[in-house]
Parts: structure tokens; C-alpha cells; sequence
């Protein structure tokens, strides 16, 4: 009987691997497009480099990594936070582009103007590269996350070297100088800060007070795009923002003109909102919902 039992078993083996949709070996030995992330790291994992990690992987991208600052947080506070000196951020930085060179790149949260400028030097040695610059400064607590002078280095070094800015709308007011309350106001933000910064801008407004959704405003200086998806009252969705620009970077890396990778990246955000998973009480993006 185990003789039988084990032939049994190899035989339903055998059927299994002849019927299995395996990829075939010319697709499995292709190279996927590469995305780098420089960011912070969230020991919770709902945010920072580990949710950009995710969504490159859910789009089909190697991720690699640069950290700026390493965090001890979870769902529910952060507890310590300890950056990373700026020659071992540039140190990350040359190894990837050594062995893994990207196609598309994206910035999160940089910490201090040190870190910034060594991120910038950095980028400005090689050839320019589609780069998604998530400004984070304030979260969406109203807690700033980078002292003023790191946002001056952030404006004078970085943002030149942007395809495309993604701040919320907290971020926005700290760059214009000017509370925004209403969709008029993100429309005329995302205006002018594409004029102010020479590239096109992406003013989140997942967070408008008495708005029953949230409706980004893209625009490049030539196209506006009010993308708009409904506001779940209630449910706090930690690390949004990494994931929409992390999306929108891994799309620009896979080829796609940058107004189809933000709308694309919306998408990827709502797919991952709407699939979300419920985690010790907690509730966390599902990044690898089944694509539409």
C-alpha cells in the first residue's frame, strides 16, 4: 500500500506540472525593467520603501533600494527614527546603478538637507531618468516630516531634476504659501506649481475636507486630468501616497507616456484600496489585487 500511495502521488505530480500554465523559458530568463525607490524605511510595512517594494513587484518591476532614514513605527504611532548618514545613502545609490541600473526612479521621504543634497548630487552624475519626487514634508496627521530648510534644499536641488511632483494637499500649501480648501484651489495649485518648478505636478487631494471623493489634479502645462475615486469615510489608508507615486514611477519605467502612467497609477491605488486586507485590526493595502 505506501508503494501504491507513493505512485499515486507521483503520478498526480506529473499531472499536475504537464497541466500547470508555467511560464515558458524564454519568458522566465527575460529581464524585467528595473525601479529604484529612495525612501524611508517603515517597519510596519504599510509605507515608505517596503510599500514601493510591493507595488514595483506587483507591476511586473525588480525594485531596488536606497534608504534614507530607518523608522520604528506601526499602524499606530511612530516610536524611533534614526537616518542614515548621507555617504551611505549615495553608497546604495552607486551600488544599484552599478549591477542594476533603473529605467524609472522615485523619491519619498529624504529626512534632512544633507540627505537631500547627496540624493541630488547623486542623480545630476548620471544620465537624467524619469524621477517621480514625492515631496514628504507633512503627513496627513498635519505633522511635519521635514524641517523648513530641508524643503528650500528640496526646491533648490531636487525638484529640478523631476519629471513629475506628487505632493498632498498639506504639502502644497507648505510650497505655495496659501491654504487650499476647495477642488478650485487644487486646480489652480497643480497649475502653479507646474509653472513654478518647470514640471508637471500631481496636487493629491485625497484629504479635501467634506469631499465624498478624492480627485487628484494632474497637470503638465499643457493637459489637466482630474482623476476621482470615491472617499471611503473612516478608513485610514497608510502609505497612499508612496504607493501612487511608486505606481506611477514603475509605469514611466515599463514605457508609458506620463500622463498614462499617473492615470494608471490611480488605478493601481484604487485596486489596492478597494482590495484592502484587514491586519490585527489593521487595515492595509492589498498590492497584489487581482489587475483589471
Amino acid at each position: 500500500m505506501p508503494g501504491q500511495a507513493l505512485e499515486l502521488a507521483y503520478r498526480s505530480a506529473r499531472r499536475f506540472v504537464k497541466n500547470a500554465r508555467l511560464p515558458s523559458p524564454r519568458s522566465r530568463s527575460q529581464s524585467p525593467p528595473v525601479a529604484l525607490t529612495i525612501a524611508g524605511s517603515d517597519s510596519g510595512g504599510g509605507a515608505g520603501a517596503q510599500a514601493d517594494l510591493k507595488t514595483f513587484a506587483a507591476l511586473g518591476l525588480h525594485g531596488v533600494s536606497a534608504l534614507t532614514c530607518v523608522t520604528a513605527q506601526n499602524p499606530r504611532a511612530v516610536s524611533a527614527i534614526q537616518a542614515c548618514r548621507p555617504e551611505i545613502v549615495r553608497a546604495q545609490i552607486d551600488a544599484v546603478f552599478a549591477e542594476l541600473p533603473p529605467r524609472a526612479m522615485k523619491t519619498g521621504m529624504l529626512y534632512s538637507a544633507a540627505i537631500i543634497a547627496a540624493v541630488a548630487q547623486a542623480l545630476r552624475d548620471r544620465p537624467r531618468l524619469p524621477l517621480v519626487v514625492d515631496p514628504v514634508m507633512v503627513a496627513t496627521s498635519g505633522r511635519r516630516l521635514l524641517p523648513r530648510r530641508a524643503v528650500e534644499t528640496l526646491e533648490r536641488e531636487l525638484f529640478p531634476l523631476a519629471a513629475l511632483l506628487t505632493p498632498n494637499l498639506m504639502e502644497a500649501e507648505v510650497l505655495l504659501k496659501r491654504r487650499l480648501t476647495s477642488l478650485a484651489d487644487s486646480r489652480s495649485a497643480a497649475r502653479e506649481l507646474a509653472g513654478a518648478y518647470g514640471c508637471p505636478a500631481l496636487v493629491k487631494g485625497g484629504h479635501l475636507a467634506g469631499s465624498d471623493a478624492g480627485v487628484d489634479i494632474y497637470y503638465d502645462g499643457e493637459c489637466e486630468l482630474a482623476l476621482k475615486a470615491p472617499y471611503v469615510r473612516g478608513l485610514v489608508t497608510h502609505g497612499t501616497g508612496c504607493t501612487l507615486s511608486a505606481a506611477i514611477a514603475a509605469y514611466l519605467a515599463l514605457g508609458h507616456e506620463l500622463a498614462d502612467a499617473v492615470r494608471r497609477g490611480k488605478r493601481f491605488l484604487s485596486r489596492a484600496i478597494a482590495g484592502r486586507w484587514t491586519v490585527h485590526g489593521h487595515t492595509v493595502l492589498s498590492y497584489f489585487s487581482p489587475p483589471h
